[in-house]
Protein backbone atom coordinates (compact mmCIF):
# COMPACT_ATOMS: atom_id res chain seq x y z
CA UNK A 1 0.00 0.00 0.00
CA UNK A 2 1.53 3.35 -1.05
CA UNK A 3 0.82 6.57 1.49
CA UNK A 4 1.98 9.58 0.26
CA UNK A 5 4.73 11.04 2.79
CA UNK A 6 3.17 13.75 4.94
CA UNK A 7 6.07 16.10 6.31
CA UNK A 8 4.14 18.40 8.70
CA UNK A 9 6.19 21.33 11.29
CA UNK A 10 4.23 22.48 14.36
CA UNK A 11 5.53 25.48 15.29
CA UNK A 12 3.80 25.77 18.52
CA UNK A 13 3.68 28.49 20.31
CA UNK A 14 6.24 30.45 18.68
CA UNK A 15 6.91 32.88 16.01
CA UNK A 16 6.37 37.20 16.41
CA UNK A 17 5.38 38.16 12.73
CA UNK A 18 8.43 39.22 10.95
CA UNK A 19 10.01 35.66 12.00
CA UNK A 20 7.07 33.21 10.89
CA UNK A 21 6.64 35.01 7.52
CA UNK A 22 10.66 34.48 6.92
CA UNK A 23 10.68 30.87 7.81
CA UNK A 24 7.65 30.19 5.85
CA UNK A 25 9.34 32.20 2.91
CA UNK A 26 12.39 30.43 3.29
CA UNK A 27 9.99 26.84 3.46
CA UNK A 28 8.41 27.76 0.45
CA UNK A 29 11.70 28.69 -1.75
CA UNK A 30 13.07 25.21 -0.81
CA UNK A 31 10.07 23.43 -1.39
CA UNK A 32 9.76 25.42 -4.59
CA UNK A 33 13.17 23.85 -5.81
CA UNK A 34 12.01 20.11 -5.29
CA UNK A 35 9.69 20.98 -8.38
CA UNK A 36 7.54 17.90 -7.91
CA UNK A 37 8.36 16.67 -4.52
CA UNK A 38 7.73 13.34 -3.68
CA UNK A 39 5.99 14.16 -0.19
CA UNK A 40 3.32 16.48 0.99
CA UNK A 41 4.29 19.91 2.84
CA UNK A 42 2.55 21.05 5.82
CA UNK A 43 2.92 23.85 8.13
CA UNK A 44 1.09 24.76 11.44
CA UNK A 45 1.85 28.04 13.04
CA UNK A 46 0.16 29.88 15.94
CA UNK A 47 -3.18 31.08 14.67
CA UNK A 48 -1.62 34.81 14.74
CA UNK A 49 0.51 34.53 11.73
CA UNK A 50 -2.15 31.69 9.77
CA UNK A 51 -2.99 34.46 7.50
CA UNK A 52 0.43 36.35 6.69
CA UNK A 53 2.11 32.64 6.18
CA UNK A 54 -0.80 31.64 3.92
CA UNK A 55 0.53 34.65 1.92
CA UNK A 56 4.26 33.93 2.24
CA UNK A 57 3.62 30.39 1.07
CA UNK A 58 1.83 30.88 -2.08
CA UNK A 59 2.70 29.60 -5.22
CA UNK A 60 4.40 26.56 -3.27
CA UNK A 61 2.62 23.41 -2.47
CA UNK A 62 2.76 23.38 1.26
CA UNK A 63 -0.40 23.24 2.91
CA UNK A 64 -1.39 25.29 5.97
CA UNK A 65 -3.01 24.18 9.10
CA UNK A 66 -3.87 24.82 12.40
CA UNK A 67 -2.40 23.48 15.52
CA UNK A 68 -6.40 23.52 17.74
CA UNK A 69 -10.43 23.87 17.21
CA UNK A 70 -13.11 24.24 19.05
CA UNK A 71 -16.08 21.99 17.89
CA UNK A 72 -18.83 24.31 17.34
CA UNK A 73 -18.95 26.46 14.13
CA UNK A 74 -19.86 30.07 16.32
CA UNK A 75 -20.71 31.14 19.43
CA UNK A 76 -19.90 32.48 22.94
CA UNK A 77 -16.44 30.70 23.35
CA UNK A 78 -13.92 33.23 23.72
CA UNK A 79 -10.96 32.69 22.80
CA UNK A 80 -11.26 29.86 20.69
CA UNK A 81 -11.24 29.41 17.03
CA UNK A 82 -13.81 27.19 14.87
CA UNK A 83 -12.78 25.41 12.00
CA UNK A 84 -14.87 27.40 9.85
CA UNK A 85 -13.10 30.52 10.59
CA UNK A 86 -9.95 27.88 9.69
CA UNK A 87 -11.57 27.17 6.38
CA UNK A 88 -12.11 30.55 5.49
CA UNK A 89 -8.48 31.35 6.75
CA UNK A 90 -7.12 29.05 3.83
CA UNK A 91 -6.43 26.15 6.35
CA UNK A 92 -6.68 22.35 5.14
CA UNK A 93 -5.68 20.74 8.07
CA UNK A 94 -5.68 21.29 11.89
CA UNK A 95 -3.92 19.49 14.64
CA UNK A 96 -6.25 17.88 17.59
CA UNK A 97 -5.48 16.29 20.38
CA UNK A 98 -1.20 17.05 20.75
CA UNK A 99 -0.45 15.86 24.03
CA UNK A 100 0.26 19.43 25.30
CA UNK A 101 -3.44 20.41 24.78
CA UNK A 102 -4.11 16.95 26.38
CA UNK A 103 -2.19 17.89 29.57
CA UNK A 104 -2.74 21.62 29.64
CA UNK A 105 -6.11 22.11 28.85
CA UNK A 106 -7.22 18.59 30.31
CA UNK A 107 -8.70 17.54 26.70
CA UNK A 108 -10.03 14.73 26.54
CA UNK A 109 -10.52 11.43 23.98
CA UNK A 110 -14.14 12.28 23.63
CA UNK A 111 -13.44 15.89 23.25
CA UNK A 112 -10.77 15.56 20.56
CA UNK A 113 -13.04 13.00 18.40
CA UNK A 114 -15.97 16.00 18.73
CA UNK A 115 -13.51 18.20 17.35
CA UNK A 116 -12.52 16.15 14.33
CA UNK A 117 -16.33 15.73 13.60
CA UNK A 118 -16.71 19.32 13.78
CA UNK A 119 -13.33 19.56 11.22
CA UNK A 120 -14.53 17.29 8.99
CA UNK A 121 -17.99 19.11 8.64
CA UNK A 122 -15.79 22.33 7.91
CA UNK A 123 -13.90 20.77 4.81
CA UNK A 124 -10.57 20.25 7.52
CA UNK A 125 -8.32 17.28 7.51
CA UNK A 126 -7.41 16.38 11.36
CA UNK A 127 -3.82 15.29 12.45
CA UNK A 128 -5.21 13.27 15.82
CA UNK A 129 -2.08 13.01 18.23
CA UNK A 130 -1.72 9.58 20.25
CA UNK A 131 1.01 9.27 22.50
CA UNK A 132 2.21 7.50 26.29
CA UNK A 133 4.52 9.02 28.93
CA UNK A 134 7.39 8.03 30.48
CA UNK A 135 5.82 6.85 33.24
CA UNK A 136 3.24 5.29 31.30
CA UNK A 137 6.24 3.89 28.76
CA UNK A 138 8.47 2.26 31.72
CA UNK A 139 5.41 0.42 32.89
CA UNK A 140 4.48 -1.06 29.68
CA UNK A 141 1.43 0.57 28.94
CA UNK A 142 2.70 2.10 25.32
CA UNK A 143 0.30 -0.05 23.57
CA UNK A 144 -2.35 0.30 26.04
CA UNK A 145 -2.68 3.98 26.38
CA UNK A 146 -2.33 4.60 22.13
CA UNK A 147 -4.97 2.01 22.07
CA UNK A 148 -7.39 3.69 23.95
CA UNK A 149 -6.25 7.08 22.35
CA UNK A 150 -7.25 5.98 18.70
CA UNK A 151 -10.41 4.02 20.06
CA UNK A 152 -11.68 6.99 21.58
CA UNK A 153 -10.32 10.44 19.87
CA UNK A 154 -10.53 8.78 16.21
CA UNK A 155 -14.30 9.47 15.35
CA UNK A 156 -16.34 6.52 13.39
CA UNK A 157 -16.30 8.69 10.23
CA UNK A 158 -12.35 8.62 9.90
CA UNK A 159 -10.77 7.37 6.75
CA UNK A 160 -7.58 8.53 4.51
CA UNK A 161 -8.95 11.16 2.79
CA UNK A 162 -9.88 13.36 6.15
CA UNK A 163 -7.77 11.79 9.03
CA UNK A 164 -3.90 11.69 9.85
CA UNK A 165 -2.83 9.86 12.99
CA UNK A 166 0.36 11.24 14.89
CA UNK A 167 2.38 8.78 17.19
CA UNK A 168 4.67 11.21 19.59
CA UNK A 169 5.86 9.81 22.83
CA UNK A 170 4.97 12.44 25.55
CA UNK A 171 8.28 11.77 26.80
CA UNK A 172 10.44 12.18 23.68
CA UNK A 173 8.78 16.12 22.47
CA UNK A 174 11.33 18.63 22.43
CA UNK A 175 13.56 16.57 25.20
CA UNK A 176 16.19 14.83 22.82
CA UNK A 177 14.86 11.61 24.00
CA UNK A 178 13.79 9.11 20.85
CA UNK A 179 12.85 6.05 20.87
CA UNK A 180 14.51 3.17 18.99
CA UNK A 181 13.69 2.35 15.12
CA UNK A 182 11.70 -0.68 16.49
CA UNK A 183 9.92 0.70 19.21
CA UNK A 184 8.32 3.15 16.96
CA UNK A 185 7.89 0.75 14.17
CA UNK A 186 6.30 -1.57 16.84
CA UNK A 187 3.57 0.82 17.89
CA UNK A 188 2.48 2.16 14.58
CA UNK A 189 2.12 -1.25 13.71
CA UNK A 190 -0.34 -1.92 16.51
CA UNK A 191 -1.74 1.80 16.07
CA UNK A 192 -2.40 0.86 12.52
CA UNK A 193 -3.98 -2.75 13.75
CA UNK A 194 -6.19 -0.77 15.80
CA UNK A 195 -7.25 1.61 13.32
CA UNK A 196 -8.31 -1.82 11.16
CA UNK A 197 -10.14 -3.07 14.25
CA UNK A 198 -12.28 0.22 13.99
CA UNK A 199 -12.36 1.60 10.65
CA UNK A 200 -11.82 -1.90 8.79
CA UNK A 201 -8.46 -3.07 7.30
CA UNK A 202 -8.86 -1.05 4.06
CA UNK A 203 -8.76 2.56 5.74
CA UNK A 204 -6.57 1.73 7.97
CA UNK A 205 -4.13 0.32 4.90
CA UNK A 206 -4.45 3.47 2.82
CA UNK A 207 -4.71 6.15 6.73
CA UNK A 208 -0.91 7.90 7.29
CA UNK A 209 0.73 7.42 10.70
CA UNK A 210 3.09 9.66 11.64
CA UNK A 211 6.03 9.75 14.05
CA UNK A 212 6.78 12.90 16.15
CA UNK A 213 9.29 13.06 18.86
CA UNK A 214 12.82 14.85 18.59
CA UNK A 215 12.84 14.32 14.64
CA UNK A 216 16.07 16.29 13.25
CA UNK A 217 17.88 15.66 10.06
CA UNK A 218 20.39 12.93 12.09
CA UNK A 219 17.72 10.78 13.22
CA UNK A 220 14.92 11.35 10.21
CA UNK A 221 15.92 9.12 7.43
CA UNK A 222 15.90 6.11 9.83
CA UNK A 223 12.52 6.60 11.35
CA UNK A 224 11.25 7.87 8.19
CA UNK A 225 12.23 4.75 6.24
CA UNK A 226 10.40 2.42 8.88
CA UNK A 227 7.47 0.45 7.14
CA UNK A 228 4.40 1.67 8.65
CA UNK A 229 6.05 5.40 9.70
CA UNK A 230 4.20 7.53 7.01
CA UNK A 231 5.73 11.08 7.51
CA UNK A 232 6.84 13.00 10.65
CA UNK A 233 5.08 16.24 12.71
CA UNK A 234 8.25 18.29 13.39
CA UNK A 235 8.74 20.49 16.34
CA UNK A 236 11.45 22.02 17.10
CA UNK A 237 12.93 21.35 13.93
CA UNK A 238 10.79 22.90 11.87
CA UNK A 239 11.69 26.08 13.07
CA UNK A 240 14.55 26.61 11.19
CA UNK A 241 13.72 25.66 7.43
CA UNK A 242 17.06 23.95 7.08
CA UNK A 243 16.62 21.52 9.39
CA UNK A 244 13.08 21.09 8.45
CA UNK A 245 13.46 20.54 4.55
CA UNK A 246 16.94 18.38 5.66
CA UNK A 247 14.57 16.12 7.25
CA UNK A 248 12.12 15.97 4.18
CA UNK A 249 14.88 15.26 1.91
CA UNK A 250 16.21 12.08 3.74
CA UNK A 251 13.04 10.83 2.35
CA UNK A 252 11.63 12.90 -0.46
Amino acid sequence: MTRKILIAGNWKMNGLLEDGVNLAKEVAAEVKKLGRPQCEFLVCPPFTLLYSVKKALRGAKVALGAQDAHFAVKGAHTGDISPAMLKDLGCSYVILGHSERRADHNESNELVAKKAVAAYENGLKTIICIGETEKQRDEGKTIDVCSKQILGSVPANADASNTVIAYEPVWAIGTGKTPTAKDVEEVHAAVRAVLAKKLGKSVANKMRILYGGSVKPANAKEFLSLPDVDGALIGGASLKAQDFMAIAKSVC
